[in-house]
């Protein structure tokens, strides 16, 4: 088993070393200390000193040196869209107001799925389906700016 001592933000790593990835779920990409298994089939320790919502282009780094590629998992979310960008905003602080986290796309929202909320938004006039997709849901307001995952420009260049 190997140890994992530094976790990266993508973009802030050497990459092009990697020599092996981690495809996980946001739960599994969400952790201070966890058992995990490489897509190589190498186990890994996941030993960090605060949690860290890792990111699909994040990098670990082992004690003996070698870097991991973090890669997201695709998994079942449910998409929110409205033809109205400003209902698309308050739909987004409805699911603010209810503390859902909510992953905020260029034309959609993603949450995970649950039949109150999807109802609720309904309600609202917002198109909800279920598909298969990345989630990286936006951190709390009160994380700070070196522990949040940077998107570039806040947003995620697909819908």
């Amino acid at each position: 088993m190997h140890y994992t001592l530094t976790h990266q933000r993508a973009g802030s790593w050497p990459e092009e070393k990697a020599v092996d990835t981690l495809t996980l779920d946001f739960d599994a990409r969400h952790h201070r200390r966890i058992r995990l298994t490489t897509d190589k089939g190498e186990d890994v320790l996941l030993y960090l000193p605060n949690a860290v919502a890792m990111a699909d282009g994040d990098g670990l780094q082992l004690e003996d040196g070698r870097w991991i590629a973090v890669r997201a998992a695709a998994e079942v979310i449910v998409e929110i869209s409205h033809d109205d960008p400003e209902r698309l905003v308050s739909i987004a602080w409805h699911l603010g107001n209810r503390h859902v986290q909510t992953d905020v796309r260029r034309r959609v929202l993603h949450i995970r799925p649950d039949h109150v909320i999807e109802d609720m938004l309904e309600g609202l006039g917002a198109q909800v389906r279920t598909v298969q997709a990345t989630f990286q849901p936006e951190a709390g307001a009160y994380v700070r700016s070196d522990q949040q995952h940077s998107r570039g420009d806040g947003l995620h260049d697909h819908d």
